[in-house]
């Protein structure tokens, strides 16, 4: 079902979503492929199949086959990486910080997308499944290379719709 027509579907306790969603896919401070890409890896996030097929299938007329691979690539590796770093984080236990993940992660090197877009990908994704060493991590690199908070918080503001958006859709 195309994307406008699934979000026809909301009910009406839901129509800011509706709404923001519109508005959270326009926004200035995101090109088309960042908005797509960030799209993207957050309905994988999200873990809602009807609006991850809604936007695979708009996905394409916005992303270049690269940047449709990076934006899944950063979806898939965050999943695992999120659940990871987030155990590290919360167990307190600093001897797991010296220990190595032994988890393969060539996505993050192998990507072949833009750089900058990936990282913002990642962190959008970081943002949805609440890894605050991965969202931190993230936006640094993010600010060392440039971009500025607005781009981060919008990136962030479609992670945040998206995912309450399945949510009510279940």
């Amino acid at each position: 079902m195309p994307l406008e027509q699934l979000l026809e579907t909301l009910p009406e306790f839901a129509k800011d979503l509706k709404l923001n969603m519109g508005g959270v896919m326009r926004q200035t401070e995101l090109t088309e492929e960042q908005t797509w890409g960030t799209a993207v890896c957050c309905a994988m996030a999200a873990r809602n199949a009807e609006l991850l097929e809604a936007i695979l299938e708009e996905a394409p007329k916005h992303l270049s086959e690269q940047a449709m691979f990076a934006a899944q690539g950063a979806g898939a590796i965050m999943g695992m990486n999120n659940i990871y770093y987030r155990f590290r984080h919360l167990s307190g236990n600093e001897k797991y910080n010296t220990m190595p993940a032994r988890l393969r992660m060539q996505i993050i090197a192998r990507h072949g997308g833009d750089p900058v877009n990936f990282e913002l990908w990642c962190l959008a994704v970081s943002a949805i499944n609440g890894c605050a060493a991965c969202v931190a991590s993230h936006e640094k690199v993010l600010l060392e290379k440039g971009v500025t908070e607005e781009t981060i918080l919008a990136a962030v503001r479609i992670a945040s719709t998206i995912h309450a958006v399945a949510a009510v859709l279940g």
